[in-house]
């Protein structure tokens, strides 16, 4: 490393700096076609090439190299991916440009998109027009009109219930279905997730609404980046604020617990707790099928892994799957010779970024003082909260040239440190 490279290293940690967005004065080209936002029966001859030219390519993309463990063999999934988090390395991908309906996992982008607006504690009473507009047969938290939620509930209805109720009301207090819905694929063009075209924030099937495993997976590691979705992700079990009732003259609030519907992270009758899961976003609809995405970190190293539509049809195959996916690029990590990457956000491309050591445009630094390797908050004892602990991010004050020299400097993501999960009591 330079002279000049180490003084801007150690600038940036005295400093304490937010890594800010950068202005985006030129569109980062690839050499990738620009299909109809609509599904295909089979995946096209030509793809995007965004992440490598591998990654455009239809079937399995893998080099094992030395040492490296084959592929599971019972993968059904019609388009999926492993990524090492930080690296942005992919390790493997089958169809990952593929485009399909993404069902709730959509949800990421609209949390990534919408997240930072609001602070956690900020309160809003639900009027009728909130609710309105949801598909038939929509997942719901259990929002009821004229009771007051903070932004904390609805956020915890969003991501472990995969309320659409909760998505409506939060797109209401962001001006409308419609402006967030145009933010939302800004924000995705932005991260460079140009297979996705958003129809509806909550992922309901909308004709024309599509997305890609390496989009999806692009979102999990924006999302990440934040501190509150590293939170509501990893939340196994919270309580949702309920009815208000009139209980001897007094008003009450009931409440209920929720539980999250990701299977990795809460367990079902087949499919045990994945060691080191920490999130992140499952879905389920008929256009869909069962589609997720998942963050999951043993012995220092972090994988992201999703998986779309598994033609196989045994309960809960997505998370079976996606498990399969993980211990094999544990065990591939360090081996297998990657096969693309994990773009960074446009802005941080044209800072002169890799895929590494980048921070995309709305992305904050959080706990001022908290270095690489920090430890990380761990679920509480009866399992209700799950943080996922504080980011390695750099805050305060500071010019843009500083803050895109980081970019030249540290080539790694700063993705946190994320806590081991531990069965619950």
């Amino acid at each position: 490393m330079s002279a000049p490279q180490k003084t801007v290293r150690r600038s940036l940690l005295v400093t304490s700096a937010v890594l800010s967005s950068f202005a985006l004065t030129a569109p980062v080209s690839f050499a990738a076609p620009s299909p109809s936002p609509s599904p295909t029966v089979t995946p096209p001859a030509d793809m995007s090439s965004v992440g490598g030219a591998r990654l455009g390519q239809p079937g399995t993309q893998v080099d094992l190299g030395s040492g490296a463990p084959v592929l599971p063999k019972d993968i059904t999934a019609r388009s999926w991916i492993v990524a090492d988090a930080e690296s942005g390395e992919v390790l493997a991908a089958h169809n990952a440009h593929w485009r399909l309906p993404p069902a709730s996992t959509m949800k990421m982008l609209f949390a990534d998109t919408v997240l930072p607006k609001f602070p956690r504690t900020q309160q809003h009473e639900v009027a009728p027009s909130d609710l309105a507009g949801m598909g038939a047969g929509s997942s719901m938290v259990g929002i009821k009109e004229g009771e007051t939620y903070t932004v904390r509930d609805l956020w915890l209805g969003v991501f472990l219930r995969s309320g659409n109720d909760a998505v409506h009301v939060l797109s209401a207090m962001n001006g409308g279905v419609e402006n967030t819905v145009k933010e939302m694929n800004e924000h995705a063009e932005e991260l460079q997730a140009l297979d996705t075209h958003v129809v509806s924030p909550d992922g309901y099937d909308a004709p024309g609404q599509v997305s890609s495993a390496y989009d999806l997976t692009l979102f999990a590691r924006s999302g990440l980046q934040k501190k509150d979705f590293r939170e509501y992700c990893s939340t196994v079990r919270a309580d949702f604020p309920g009815d208000t009732t009139e209980k001897k003259g007094k008003s009450v609030r009931e409440s209920f617990e929720i539980q999250n519907t990701n299977r990795l992270l809460s367990g079902d009758s087949d499919v045990p707790v994945y060691q080191g899961i920490a999130g992140v976003k499952n879905g389920n609809t008929t256009n869909a099928g069962a589609t997720f995405t998942g963050v999951a970190e043993r012995n220092g190293r972090v994988l992201l892994v999703t998986a779309m539509n598994p033609q196989k049809g045994e309960h809960n195959e997505v998370y079976k799957e996606t498990a399969r996916l993980f211990d094999w690029g544990f065990q591939a990590a360090g081996k297998a010779r990657p096969v693309g990457e994990l773009v960074a956000p446009r802005s941080a491309a044209q800072s002169g970024g890799r895929s590494g050591g980048n921070t995309s445009a709305g992305q904050t630094g959080e706990a001022a003082g908290k270095a690489s390797g920090s430890p990380v908050a761990s679920a509480s004892a009866a399992g209700r909260s799950g943080g996922m602990g504080v980011a390695f991010a750099i805050s305060g004050g500071v010019l843009v040239l500083l803050a895109a020299a980081a970019f030249l400097v540290n080539r790694r993501w700063p993705l946190p440190d994320l806590v081991r999960r531990r069965s619950r009591p």
